[in-house]
């Protein structure tokens, strides 16, 4: 019998049973707001393995490693503003419906002063009654896909079809499957676009969930460390993720594993220059394509495809973005004085995030800027510009940050054997490297 049948043959039974399970979620939801914030997919993760996770509009969250927690408690000052903030420590869980859905909840850990000092910073956005509950049912398919034409690496229209209906265990060969750069087109509008949902992080999402689950019968705690959203001022975020330094495994890295990361590096543009693209999400508003890319695509760059990509990243359809790449550049160079400056510690396998935001700062009449995301423009207003035409450099708002320490090292982790001295070499070849191809993109680059 089929459900609209069932339906009307059972009449108000069937009624009466429908309320009582939306009555029955609305209880859950409110059960679960009371244990704590309701975790939603980190939309513009690029690059990583870790679910990234949104604990509120500017704290974001991912698993805890000690190795990674301990690290940002012995940052050393020169990289703390190179690198997000650390927020603490939370307790996530999951719960699982009688449909299959989880709902991630996190909470502050009890019994843990230190932990419970940490998080008080983040007792403002855990209260925020805007956080909501967000199910990853059997059904869900990347919205981005789903709602997107899909675009093959020369940019051509591919036919849509229904394997983005699939259910979840289709998904992971279907991401297999596709290419390693997507290419989507939005609607060019009035409004600035919104980029809904990065295939990578959906991948990170369903892989983490996943292993919950299987993991459900014996453990259903997790600890997961707070750090700073360093997307959340951005209307249309691009970020840009590199994998910075000629070594990428960590001293107590398996010989199997040891192996492997060598052979990375030696087939990518790690070991030549120091860096390689582990992730990408550019918008270009002259066209209204939106361009993904995955490190297995990165990997394969040679030196003159990873320039490249540089292009690509800071291009906007119609001309390369002049005025952010003396930011980034100026960002750069102070990093590297701040890495040169810290003694004994390695960045193994760290990666280095460029962001900026595509979305135009637009200047009124009156002279004063505003903010484009929800209020209204006045067909008068225009991007703020320099005599050359371009828009200036005050109103280009990048960042440059290093991220991901689960396999950092220095003098301070004392459980350590080995203890390095000096610099890491490595590492400041890719920094000063990548400086090398920005700059020739600001001195040589054409529209």
């Amino acid at each position: 019998m089929s459900p609209a049948v069932e339906a009307h043959a059972q009449g108000p039974m069937n009624t009466e049973k429908k309320q009582r399970h939306m009555q029955q979620n609305q209880n859950q939801q409110q059960c679960c707001t009371k244990k704590g914030v309701m975790l939603e997919p980190f939309v513009h993760q690029v690059g990583g393995h870790s679910c990234v996770l949104r604990f509120g509009e500017q704290t974001i969250c991912k698993p805890l490693v000690p190795r990674e927690h301990q690290f940002y408690k012995t940052l050393p000052a020169a990289m703390r503003k190179f690198t997000p903030q650390f927020r603490g420590v939370v307790s996530v869980s999951f719960e699982e419906d009688e449909d299959g859905n989880l709902s991630l909840i996190a909470s502050p850990l009890h019994g843990d002063p230190a932990s419970d000092q940490e998080n008080k910073d983040s007792s403002a956005e855990s209260s925020e009654p805007k956080s909501k509950m967000l199910k990853w049912g059997k059904m869900m398919a990347s919205s981005l896909l789903a709602e997107s034409e899909v675009y093959s690496k020369d940019g051509q229209s591919q036919p849509r079809n229904a394997s983005v209906h699939k259910i979840q265990e289709d998904l992971d060969l279907e991401f297999q499957q596709q290419a390693d750069v997507h290419y989507c087109r939005m609607e060019n509008s009035k409004a600035d676009p919104q980029i809904k949902h990065n295939p990578w992080s959906f991948k990170c999402h369903q892989k983490h969930l996943q292993r919950m689950k299987e993991n459900a019968k014996h453990r259903n705690q997790y600890k997961f460390i707070l750090l700073e959203n360093l997307t959340w001022q951005h209307v249309v975020p691009c970020v840009l993720d590199l994998k910075v330094g000629t070594r990428q495994h960590g001293d107590d890295a398996s010989e199997e594993k040891k192996a492997m990361q060598i052979r990375k590096c030696a087939q990518s543009t790690s070991a030549l220059i120091g860096v390689r693209v582990c992730g990408m999400q550019t918008y270009q508003p002259d066209t209204g394509q939106l361009i993904f890319m995955n490190k297995y695509h990165g990997r394969k760059l040679t030196l003159s495809g990873f320039k490249e990509a540089l292009y690509q990243f800071f291009h906007s359809g119609r001309r390369l973005r002049r005025e952010l790449l003396s930011p980034v550049l100026s960002q750069l160079r102070e990093m590297q004085t701040a890495l040169e400056s810290c003694d004994s510690y390695r960045f193994y396998s760290s990666s280095l995030l460029i962001i900026y935001d595509a979305a135009p700062h637009r200047k009124s009449k009156e002279g004063e800027g505003e903010d484009v995301e929800g209020q209204p423009c006045m067909e008068e207003e225009e991007v703020e510009v320099d005599v050359a035409g371009a828009p200036s450099h005050d109103s280009a708002k990048v960042d440059v940050r290093v991220i991901d320490f689960a396999h950092a090292t220095s003098r301070h982790f004392r459980e350590d054997s080995v203890v390095h001295e000096g610099q890491d070499s490595g590492f400041i070849f890719g920094v000063q490297n990548l400086i090398t191809s920005i700059s020739e993109l600001e001195n040589h680059g054409t529209e």
